[in-house]
């Protein structure tokens, strides 16, 4: 009897998520051992309440529009498993895949969400359950380990670096301008906020880049907006969110995983500056949009993640389970790649951050930023619109 493949998506969603959906689906078509192709609503959370979806009754249109979908179309979710798979969970978990028939299981997420996959590898085997598990990844902060890049990030990067350009520029039209200061989704690792350093246009590139890998001292970002804004008559900071865990703020609120919950520092930081020096400023979060902007989707980004999910579909037929698919850069004069699994408990919980040599690179020339995202950014995708917008998926799903 062929087993079904259950895929979900896990954590905070990304302009190509559901690319990756699409990749999935597309592939687990063409395999002969799967049986029913099954979505799981609200991620992790679906499988605990048995509401699966049948992703084989949805209409090929849909499916193809998933290319340029962004946010989550199965919907996700931040839901904790227990560190002791003998928790209730497990069972409830276990109930819905045998009932169903489950023998493939796809995670797409981030660093928690490979946490996730990397449990229920552990507690399948321990029962004696046969299914296997792959993760697919995904994260806009791009600090999962191994990995060249995280499917998202080119495209979030893409947005960040048009965005503050733009930005960059509006805030010139005066005499006299104002301290901007752009927040960045980051919580512990730069990436996203580095990308700013791919802006070399003296008129247009930041005064300077702060991120998490470095303590940050709000005097020194106070002093310094005053000086540059002095100098020059504007001033612009790039600041990743992930600086708040400096700050000495209270009664801060945690997710499920135990994660402050970030966004606001822009706000904070030129609420102090005005407070100290009266100076005009203007605090940018960019918040969802970054993680969230369809006409921002890259051509890299959009063909990895079906390639990366063919790979996972293909890994989890043929028997492998624990492991993620990694995207690894070969050496050369062209940007080329190849997919790769990784065993996941190498992965779970362990964050890939800015290195010294690259952060000193940021706030240098950027070279070796500009040669590592440049092939990931360059070229975009062409979009289908419908009244002048982009037209999205929008499932029917019916429940298994």
């Amino acid at each position: 009897m062929k087993k079904a493949l259950l895929y979900f998506q896990s954590g905070g969603p990304t302009a190509v998520i559901n690319t990756s959906f699409y990749g999935v689906i597309k592939q687990a078509l063409k395999e002969e051992k799967v049986g029913g192709i099954y979505g799981s609503i609200h991620g992790i959370e679906g499988i605990l309440k048995d509401e699966l979806i049948d992703l084989r009754k949805e209409d090929p249109e849909t499916i193809e529009l998933l290319k340029q979908t962004p946010a989550a179309a199965l919907g996700t979710t931040r839901y904790k498993l227990s560190e002791d798979i003998g928790d209730i969970d497990y069972q409830r978990i276990l109930n819905t895949c045998q009932k169903h028939n489950v023998g493939y299981l796809l995670v797409n997420g981030g660093n928690d969400s490979m946490d996730t996959c990397h449990k229920l590898s552990l507690f399948f085997a321990k029962v004696g359950y046969d299914c296997n598990v792959i993760g697919i990844p995904k994260t806009i902060d791009n600090d999962l380990a191994f990995t060249d890049h995280c499917l998202g990030f080119p495209s979030a990067a893409r947005y960040v670096v048009q965005s503050i350009q733009d930005i960059a520029l509006d805030n010139l039209v005066y005499s006299k301008g104002k301290v901007v200061i752009i927040e960045v989704m980051g919580r512990n690792a730069g990436w996203l906020t580095a990308a700013a350093a791919v802006i070399s246009e003296p008129h247009l590139k930041p005064d300077y880049i702060y991120v998490p890998e470095e303590r940050f001292d709000i005097n020194e970002f106070c002093e310094r907006a005053r000086r540059v804004y002095e100098e020059k008559g504007s001033a612009l900071f790039v600041v990743s969110e992930g600086v708040e865990a400096y700050l000495p703020l209270e009664n801060k609120k945690r997710d499920l995983f135990g994660h402050v919950q970030l966004g606001g520092v822009s706000g904070i930081l030129a609420g102090e500056i005005e407070r100290r020096y009266g100076i005009s400023t203007r605090p940018i979060e960019f918040s969802l949009l970054q993680r969230a902007g369809t006409e921002y989707i890259t051509r890299v980004d959009q063909e990895e993640a079906i390639q990366v999910s063919k790979k996972a579909v293909q890994a989890v037929v043929s028997g492998k389970t624990n492991k993620m698919v990694i995207i690894e850069r070969l050496e050369g004069p062209t940007y080329k790649v190849r997919y790769c699994l990784k065993e996941l408990s190498n992965i779970a919980n362990v964050e890939h951050k800015l290195t010294p040599e690259l952060i000193n690179d940021m706030r240098g020339n950027g070279i070796k930023i500009k040669e590592y995202l440049l092939p990931l950014i360059k070229d975009t995708i062409k979009l289908e619109y419908k009244d002048g917008r982009a037209k999205y998926a929008k499932l029917k799903k019916y429940r298994v």
